[in-house]
């Protein structure tokens, strides 16, 4: 969309779904993209991937590069996300804003000022200026995608935008490349389906997370009229159970976005 085109394999996480064919750029669009195209966000980013986003995110716009399975029976889902300004279009049209909804989003990620969080498939850096002003001027946002012309354009909208506070870096398929303890909240938006191998990469997530912290993961639900392939789509008990294996407490939020679920893995105080 939109692995905020997977951050963070992220391409398999990095970008986010946005629905316009493979290797070409997006058209503007006003919602996300119709489920029977393979999305161009998260990473990406978290366009409609995310983005993602995403979604851009890695898909999300959070798209991602490789998708998840479903099932068990489909291989990754195959999508390149080059040409950042062309897929920026897409993945930061203001009217996502209405079926994203990034501020209740973000809000359930209960950010407090000084917190680091990774945005993995952040693609062109839609929930970027969101996440900034919620860690403040003392916190850190890790903008994290697989493809290079999107980490450069998230380089570039920082500076841009003044969001001193986030950093652009290229994540690798398999790995966030995040520390263990390092973070206090991961955001994956639109991109979790592309994740070929999820379970070691939930572990990852597991390990990077300081005592308390969050994973938060935003996916299209089955009855999505956007989004990817039916086959790609995850329901959200699957991630809860993916996030449980490993060694996180979980639970299916309770939100109000029209075509996607959130569900979050939580590491345990100690």
């Amino acid at each position: 969309m939109h692995v905020r085109s997977l951050l963070f394999v992220l391409a398999t996480l990095p970008l986010a779904c946005g629905g316009a064919q493979e290797n070409s750029p997006p058209r503007t669009t006003t919602a996300p993209p119709p489920a029977e195209h393979a999305e161009a966000a998260p990473h990406g980013e978290h366009g409609g991937h995310h983005e993602g986003h995403h979604g851009e995110h890695h898909g999300g716009e959070h798209a991602g590069h490789h998708g998840g399975h479903h099932g068990g029976h489909h291989g990754p889902l195959v999508h390149r996300f080059e040409k950042a300004e062309d897929w920026a279009k897409e993945f930061d049209d203001p009217a996502r804003d209405a079926w994203q909804k990034p501020a209740e989003v973000v809000a359930l990620m209960k950010i407090t000022p000084g917190m680091t969080v990774a945005d993995i498939g952040a693609g062109t850096g839609y929930f970027e200026p969101h996440l900034s002003r919620a860690v403040g001027a003392s916190g850190k946002v890790l903008a994290l995608d697989v493809e290079p012309d999107m980490v450069r354009y998230l380089g570039e909208r920082a500076k841009r935008e003044k969001l001193a506070n986030v950093e652009a870096r290229t994540a690798q398929l398999a790995d966030p490349g995040l520390g263990d303890a390092s973070v206090d909240r991961v955001l994956i938006v639109d991109t979790w389906h592309h994740i070929d191998a999820r379970p070691a990469y939930a572990a990852k997530l597991s390990k990077a997370l300081k005592p308390g912290g969050l994973v938060v993961i935003v996916d299209f639900t089955m009855e999505a009229k956007h989004g990817p392939p039916k086959e790609h789509r995850l329901l959200p008990e699957k991630i809860a159970e993916e996030l449980k294996a490993a060694g996180l407490s979980t639970q299916i939020a309770t939100e109000s976005l029209p075509e996607q679920y959130i569900v979050i893995g939580a590491r345990g105080a100690t």
